[in-house]
């Protein structure tokens, strides 16, 4: 029997998820490899070929692993819970007015719940994944922390994983660089998952076209909202749009309005169909209201304005800002003006490298000087 225990891996095919697997195997755990079926590209109808994540060539990679180190491998089908719970939320708030953050979504709610339902049934202790992200216990909590790889950093998308999800989850990658991935990839003969593309696409739209899957989605969508107003911020209408779910904050190309300067979505409103431009400057708000919280390194931080650096989005290097939880809502002053804070989005609140917590903006505004 190995020491170190049983452990389920998330396996996608990929170079990441492949490399943790081979790691763990080689420090002497009894490694359970598995691949999750999140989505169904025949019935995404776009216009790309299947791939990424879920494809059969990236299950196949992620088997053809497992067959050649000699551990087990299975595929799960969670097309159902994923379809039923992230792709209608992903819709809604579309029609909400809001920008989604589907990966977000599916990490918190879909994959880890998934991984440990199964892990129990398997007789594993832990489960694992090929995020670039660390995990520590301290002071009773477990702690998220900024992988060693700042450029490939993952720690965003996880802020949503319960404490107790946490007890039992282990990021063989955070203390190394891709190069080094690349680099244990090729030395154990792996030459195939060095080559192969790494996919950025929201799993279900591999074309990119958020527009053209939520028009096949809700396909009354299109004549129900079409011929809405640009604005100005002082009222002036200066055209008409497709429909305000068809726009994000912060969008500057695709808007077909000539201003003679570059103008930029800085405010949706949905009840009015208007979607409100503006320019550059227009963009910053300085405050912020975050709900749905879910805490990471303090239990909660009432009565106690904490400074930190906040995350708007996934490639966002971070704002300077204190944050003052009011029963369960952060309120978000940054000390500069953050241009194209989406509602919708994830906020993300760090102390150093650690993560204190996230949630959902909500809405963003100026503060009072």
């Amino acid at each position: 029997m190995n020491s170190k225990g049983r452990v389920l891996v998330a396996m996608s095919g990929g170079i990441d998820s492949s490399v943790a697997a081979v790691l763990l195997h080689e420090q002497g755990y009894e490694v359970v490899g598995m691949t999750m079926k999140t989505w169904d590209y025949a019935s995404a109808g776009g216009s790309k070929k299947e791939t990424g994540c879920c494809s059969l060539d990236s299950i196949n990679d992620a088997r053809d692993i497992a067959v050649q180190l000699g551990f087990p491998h299975y595929i799960i089908d969670i097309r159902e819970e994923f379809g039923d719970y992230v792709i209608n939320h992903f819709t809604d708030e579309y029609i909400a007015g809001r920008t989604p953050n589907p990966c977000v979504l599916c990490n918190t709610h879909i994959k880890w719940d998934a991984l440990l339902r199964r892990a129990d049934k398997l007789g594993c202790d832990l489960i694992a994944t090929g995020h670039y992200a660390n995990i520590r216990q301290e002071n009773g909590r477990y702690v998220i922390s900024k992988g060693k790889d700042h450029h490939k950093d993952q720690s965003y998308a996880l802020w949503g994983i319960s404490q107790e999800s946490l007890s039992r989850t282990i990021f063989p990658l955070g203390q190394l660089h891709k190069t080094e991935i690349r680099q244990m990839a090729m030395d154990r003969g792996f030459d195939a998952l060095v080559k192969k593309a790494e996919s950025y696409e929201i799993c279900f739209i591999p074309d990119n076209d958020y527009r053209g899957f939520l028009k096949r989605r809700v396909p009354t969508l299109q004549a129900e909202v079409a011929g809405g107003e640009f604005v100005l911020e002082d009222g002036t209408v200066v055209g008409k749009h497709e429909g305000y779910p068809f726009y994000t904050i912060g969008q500057r190309k695709g808007l077909g309005v000539a201003l003679g300067y570059p103008a930029f979505v800085t405010r949706i409103e949905k009840d009015t169909n208007r979607v409100i431009l503006g320019n550059y400057e227009q963009l910053a708000r300085n405050g912020m209201n975050v709900g749905k919280l879910s805490m990471g390194k303090y239990e909660n931080l009432h009565g106690r304005p904490t400074e930190t650096i906040t995350k708007v989005r996934y490639n966002d290097p971070g704002t300077a800002a204190t944050i003052e939880q009011i029963g369960d809502k952060m309120l978000v002053k940054f000390h500069a003006g953050v241009n194209a804070i989406a509602p919708g989005q994830a906020a993300v609140f760090y102390e150093g490298d650690d993560v204190i917590g996230g949630g959902w903006i909500e809405a963003s505004f100026n503060l009072e000087d």
